[in-house]
This record gives C-alpha cells, sequence and structure tokens, in this order.
C-alpha cells in the first residue's frame, strides 16, 4: 500500500537523519549564530524553488510572526515576491532572482538559508556568490549530496533521501528545530 510505503520510507530518513552526529552539531551552531544575529539587529533570509521556496517562506514567517511562544518579531524574510522575481527573471534571467535580493538588502553579519534538493539551481549557486561579496553567512539545506552549492555554503544540513519530499520533509522538520531552538536561546539570554 502506498501509504505504508511512503510512511517507512519517512521513518527510515528521519531515522538516518537523526542518528547523524554532524546534523546535530551543525544545527546547534546554527541556532547559536542566528540567534546572536537576531540579537545585532542583524537579518536573516531566505530561499528557494518550488516546494523549498515555500518551505523558505514558512521559516521566515516564523521569526517575524510567531513560533511557539509570544514574542517581538524577529528580522526573517523570504525572498518570494512575484513581482520582483518575474520582473528579474524577464530582464536579467531566472538566475538571478535571488542574487539581485541579496545585494540590494543583504549586509555583512546577516544569514542567507539556501533550500534545495539538489544543490544544482543557478539561481541559488549566484545567490551564494552574491552572499559571499557580502559578508552575508550561507546556510544550505541541501539533499543528494549536496551539489555545487554544499562548498558555497558556511553550514550545511545534509538530508538523507532520493526523493525531493522526503528531503524537503527533514528540511521542515529541522527547520522547525532550529527555530525552537533559537527561540530558547533568545529567551534565555544565552
Amino acid at each position: 500500500m502506498i501509504f505504508e510505503r511512503a510512511f517507512a520510507d519517512a521513518a527510515g530518513v528521519l531515522d538516518e537523519f537523526r542518528r547523524d552526529p554532524m546534523v546535530l552539531a551543525t544545527l546547534d551552531q546554527m541556532a547559536d549564530e542566528l540567534a546572536d544575529c537576531f540579537r545585532r539587529r542583524g537579518r536573516v533570509f531566505s530561499c528557494g524553488n518550488g516546494g523549498s521556496l515555500t518551505d523558505a517562506a514558512h521559516f521566515a514567517e516564523e521569526f517575524s510572526g510567531r513560533f511557539r511562544n509570544d514574542r517581538d518579531p524577529l528580522p526573517a524574510m523570504a525572498f518570494t515576491d512575484p513581482a520582483h522575481l518575474t520582473c528579474v527573471a524577464n530582464d536579467y534571467g531566472y538566475e538571478h532572482v535571488f542574487s539581485r535580493m541579496v545585494d540590494a538588502f543583504g549586509h555583512e553579519g546577516d544569514i542567507l538559508v539556501l533550500l534545495t534538493t539538489s544543490g544544482r539551481s543557478p539561481n541559488l549557486l549566484r545567490a551564494a556568490e552574491a552572499a559571499k561579496r557580502r559578508g552575508v553567512q550561507v546556510y544550505g539545506f541541501l539533499g543528494k549530496g549536496g551539489g555545487e552549492l554544499q562548498p558555497l555554503c558556511d553550514r550545511v544540513v545534509l538530508a538523507p533521501g532520493v526523493t525531493s519530499d522526503r528531503i524537503q520533509e527533514l528540511h521542515m522538520l529541522a527547520l522547525h528545530a532550529l527555530i525552537e531552538a533559537v527561540e530558547a536561546r533568545l529567551a534565555d539570554g544565552a
């Protein structure tokens, strides 16, 4: 049955993911750095393509809105503006839609979170390159070995799995846990 197979597959990749000590250590470092970024009033940006873009938007709104507890909004923004995306895609090419946003808004000390199941999207590669030029730290939530994007990232959470849906499910779980950890650090002042 499809449902049993899907649930078993999801449980298998989750078990592999949660047993990887690098994943937990990297998420812990990210939580410290994100909390520090917010304390300094730095900004956090996120982007991806397709389902990963909606996950990037979800991630940002949990900070600018709320996650578990009421708190002040935090400066996080997903690069989802359709007018910008279509303008830049039309005038410069789709590979520039995110790098132009990084160039417009990114400052040294900010953090850019890139979500991709392949690590090969030209627009994300260009966004990472733009971030590096501007002193913006790059986090990659990647799959399928990390692709060409992995070496451009300062921190990488690499999800196991062969299909995009399983990889995206792990990314969203990791992002939710990361948000929870950042909120706890900010609440504790740690």
